[in-house]
């Protein structure tokens, strides 16, 4: 690893004024693209960061790992770590590039989501049960 790389991007640790939490969502979720069910799970994790709109996180084992693609895309979160991206395409052929991101190595302060990855919700229909 190269020293002076990790230098230039801040680690942030969540604080009263930016909160971040990750809780059990207790509910069953799931995630449909094009229709087609894409995951499905009662293991979601609700990351809820500062007053962003909360996440669903799907553990990647209910996750249909054989419609995905990883791509060259990738973020970073001070609060969170590095992000990888992935493709979704349907069993009718359609693709809907960089419809999920995974933190696979994420930072302590929200070390739960990892294995776990999220949905943009204007690529993917993500329905929480009541």
């Amino acid at each position: 690893m190269n020293p002076s790389h990790s230098s230039e991007r801040p680690i942030l640790t969540p604080t009263a004024e930016y909160p971040i939490t990750v809780t059990p969502t207790g509910r069953h979720v799931t995630v449909r693209i094009g229709g087609e069910l894409i995951a499905d799970t009662d293991g979601a994790l609700t990351l809820q960061e500062s007053n962003h709109t909360a996440v669903q996180y799907v553990p990647m084992a209910d996750v249909r790992t054989d419609l995905l693609t990883r791509t060259s895309t990738t973020s970073y979160c001070p609060f969170k770590g590095d992000a990888a991206y992935y493709s979704v395409t349907t069993s009718t052929g359609r693709c809907v590039a960089d419809a999920i991101w995974t933190y696979e190595q994420p930072y302590p302060a929200v070390a739960a989501i990892a294995g776990h990855a999220a949905f943009y919700p204007d690529k993917a229909d993500i329905s929480v049960a009541g």
